[in-house]
């Protein structure tokens, strides 16, 4: 499911000639915010419930460069849920669909009022349920690395 499109901004280009690495984290968020925008969670739908969503672990992975002005696109793989986490999965392809990064995230719905961990309102449990879910056996290839020197 393709959650984000968007292009590569000249503010985001390095002294390298590419994408920043910073970057990919900044349209990594955007998908994030976009997904909080299709389960209802827009400014509107965080202000009528009270409520929000916090990253709470983010693994990025790097894979090609991106260059100025070269159009982007976001995939969303939910990879697990409950009623208040979403472990979620984005790649980020070029416009040939070449993947460019992945990143794999924890998500937490949060109580705006409290400022702590909370279950799904109704409205948006719903939509949440509604998202496709990728059986374990269907996962990308690049979820659930860990960080090691290989020897």
């Amino acid at each position: 499911m393709v959650i984000l499109e968007s292009r590569v901004n000249s503010g985001w280009v390095d002294y390298n000639g590419h994408m920043n690495d910073a970057e990919y984290a900044r349209v990594f968020s955007l998908a994030v915010e976009a997904l909080m925008e299709h389960i209802g969670l827009d400014t509107a739908g965080r202000a009528r419930h009270g409520y929000t969503i916090y990253t709470l672990e983010t693994h990025l992975c790097y894979r090609r460069e991106a260059h100025e002005g070269q159009p982007l696109s976001v995939e969303l793989t939910l990879l697990d849920r409950d009623n208040k986490r979403l472990h979620v999965f984005f790649k980020l392809n070029d416009e040939a669909g070449n993947l460019l990064a992945t990143s794999e995230q924890m998500l937490m719905g949060i109580d705006s009022n409290t400022g702590r961990p909370a279950p799904f309102p109704a409205p948006i449990e719903e939509t949440v349920a509604a998202l496709p879910q990728a059986a374990p056996s269907a996962w990308p290839e690049l979820a659930s690395r860990t960080i090691a020197i290989r020897r």
